[in-house]
């Protein structure tokens, strides 16, 4: 926690981007989920699964010191507030991640070929959304120097505009998919159809959170 306590010292924002990219190992190990699922190889899905919880626990490790070391007498440039709320947003994410591997790992499944295509550019969207948010988050600290203003601000508004357009085209693809679910209703196994769903909600909650934590950051540049 001390070394979280130095970093507040130079950027409040510093901590943040730390547990950022503890986030960024989780999601980014679902692409690998999803790539073992196509193979049917549920062993390698259950070991992947393991290792993206283990990478959330860090993630929430980090989030816990990172709370003990916001104390009311440490000075910050930005709202207390608003740092545990972006904190708390980027922690849901390793959650989402966390849920798909377990939710993957409840019965061995492959995806039927007419879903094969749309969607991977479905999962790849969310991703896409995801990575846009983190990005934005890399970036704090020269909006910081900056004083949120000036081209750096523009340039973050810029990417937030980006995270949501990827978030809209993810909420597209996902109703095409859903669509693709519904038809193959009659031929499926109900608990296999209901885990699909469940399946496509999670995985489509990753651009959903993106979008979120990046509005959450324009709030805050602009209060």
């Amino acid at each position: 926690m001390r070394a979280l306590v130095k970093l507040f010292g130079r950027s409040p924002f510093a901590p943040l981007r730390a547990h950022m990219e503890k986030v960024a190992s989780c999601v980014h190990h679902v692409l690998n989920l999803f790539t073992a699922c196509a193979k049917g190889d549920q062993a390698e899905v259950e070991e992947i699964a393991t290792l993206i919880s283990k990478l959330e626990h860090e993630a929430d490790l980090t989030k816990n010191d990172i709370r003990r070391s916001l104390k009311s007498h440490l000075f910050l440039p930005v709202d207390r507030a608003s740092l545990l709320e972006i904190l708390s947003l980027q922690d849901s994410l390793a959650d989402l991640a966390e849920d798909i591997g377990v939710l993957l790992t409840l019965r061995k499944m492959r995806l039927p070929t007419p879903w094969a295509e749309p969607f991977d550019s479905f999962l790849h969207k969310n991703i896409e959304s995801f990575n846009g948010a983190y990005g934005i988050v890399a970036e704090l600290h020269e909006l910081l120097e900056s004083s949120f203003g000036g081209l750096e601000a523009e340039k973050i508004r810029g990417m937030v505009d980006k995270v949501a357009y990827a978030e809209h085209e993810a909420d597209l693809l996902q109703r095409s998919l859903l669509r693709l679910l519904f038809n193959m209703e009659p031929t499926l196994p109900q608990t296999e159809f209901f885990l699909w769903l469940r399946i496509f909600e999670t995985v489509g909650e990753l651009s959903n959170r993106s979008e979120k934590l990046s509005n959450r950051i324009v709030m805050m540049m602009e209060t």
